[in-house]
């Protein structure tokens, strides 16, 4: 099911499936500036990569002596949430642990998922609680939101780079060929710059995932109007940006992540992956990501 909030710059709208974002309606323009989800290109549009970013080293995890499959991401994305909480402004929803869940990750949790609307931002916070009164939660956490390119017919992908607010030597982690850290290749994607211009070939070989970036946004620009959707990333040790192969480019995403994929021959056991917090029992993390569009 899917519920919608609106101010008067913007109306968005949340899918109980995965607790995702669909819909980022311009009010005053009418334009769509989230990605559609098409499925022929890339069939998501701002999905939560919730209890692991990235990929499980062979495709699964051990725990608590038995072994889980699990695909790229986590499961939080391919599950229903329910809606907790709901006024004006904000939609809150929540995901705990159940039969389900327990088939793919064997840990008590709550996920709590709040949108607020704040003039031309969207703010997307994520909670974790462990609820147990006896085992510590380790968990990885993500964003992956989608933003449409280019944002009218008047302009084509290589008007639009992506900018930094400050001075950059972004260093990138090599996740090559198969979407797995081989724990060897580090590079930069570029020395002394502020901006990334965007190509259709920009992405041939995948995403870009930059680490400890000093910069408090990056935004996704039009060059010459200066139009943009900018996200918050202060706080966050890891940056992605990706988009599908598809030329040309539809759709750009930028993924603020508090932990990174698995190891291409790491080991698979649980307690071994890093990751972005680990609750005793009774704790809650929380992080957020600001979304501006201006455009």
């Amino acid at each position: 099911m899917r519920y919608s909030i609106e101010n008067e710059a913007l109306r968005l709208t949340v899918d109980t499936h995965g607790a995702e974002a669909v819909s980022v309606i311009n009010k005053q323009t009418g334009a769509e500036m989230l990605w559609c989800g098409d499925a022929a290109v890339w069939g998501r549009h701002a999905p939560i990569l919730f209890p692991y970013t990235g990929k499980l080293t062979g495709g699964k995890l051990r725990s608590k002596g038995a072994e889980y499959a699990g695909g790229q991401h986590g499961f939080a994305r391919d599950v229903e949430h329910t809606l907790v909480a709901q006024d004006a402004e904000s939609l809150t929803f929540e995901l705990r642990d159940n039969e389900e869940t327990r088939a793919f990750w064997p840990y008590a949790f709550v996920l709590r998922s709040t949108f607020r609307l704040t003039g031309r931002t969207v703010r997307h916070t994520l909670t974790v609680r462990n609820p147990s009164d006896t085992e510590e939660l380790r968990f990885g956490i993500g964003y992956h939101p989608a933003f449409t390119v280019p944002f009218d017919d008047a302009h084509t992908t290589t008007d639009y780079e992506f900018r930094f607010d400050t001075l950059e030597s972004p260093l990138c982690v090599s996740a090559l060929p198969n979407g797995l850290l081989n724990g060897t290749d580090f590079y930069y994607l570029g020395r002394n710059i502020r901006s990334v211009p965007l190509t259709d070939d920009l992405f041939a070989n995948d995403s870009f995932c930059m680490v400890n970036l000093r910069s408090q946004t990056l935004a996704i620009v039009e060059k010459d109007t200066g139009r943009a959707v900018r996200c918050d990333i202060a706080g966050y040790p890891y940056v992605l940006i990706w988009s599908a192969k598809a030329k040309p480019v539809r759709f750009v995403c930028i993924e603020p992540w508090h932990s990174l994929p698995g190891e291409e021959h790491g080991p698979i056991d649980w307690d071994q992956r890093p990751c972005a917090a680990a609750l005793a029992p009774g704790e809650s993390w929380a992080t957020t990501l600001n979304t501006t569009f201006d455009r």
